[in-house]
């Protein structure tokens, strides 16, 4: 297997896995636990969680092709934003369940995974800017 796509298929699987867990967890075991508040964060967590699983599965599969750099890094981006964006967003809603007192340092850490997200959709960018100039197309 090439340098990366072990691992990009790993953090796909791992990602995807969670992303069911959580939302399997959050709608049958939660649910009945948490405001509408809270559960409206909970699966707004979930949704990026599994888009951005995805997005790493595609980024994965098009770094297998064109072995471009900036397709590795989306793929980084957007497993750090999972785990800010996302894990922030699950903290956030199970916060009272728990009595955890982190809205203060957690709150913060939704926009920074947010940022990591956007990054990663441009690593793709960048990636399809230079795929064609690596491989000596013009297109």
């Amino acid at each position: 297997m090439g340098k990366y796509r072990k691992q990009h298929l790993t953090l796909t699987g791992i990602f995807g896995a969670t992303a069911v867990i959580v939302g399997a967890f959050g709608a049958h075991a939660l649910k009945p636990h948490l405001s509408e508040y809270g559960l409206d964060i909970y699966q707004t967590g979930v949704a990026y969680h599994f888009y951005h699983s995805l997005a790493i599965g595609i980024a994965s599969l098009c770094y297998s092709l064109y072995k471009n750099v900036w397709l590795h890094r989306a793929v980084l981006m957007f497993a750090i934003g999972i785990l800010f964006f996302s894990g922030s967003l699950y903290l956030l809603a199970l916060k009272d369940i728990m009595n955890l007192e982190i809205a203060g340092i957690i709150g913060p850490l939704t926009p920074i995974g947010g940022v990591f997200f956007i990054g990663g959709w441009i690593m793709i960018v960048m990636g399809g800017y230079s795929a064609g100039r690596l491989k000596g197309h013009n297109n």
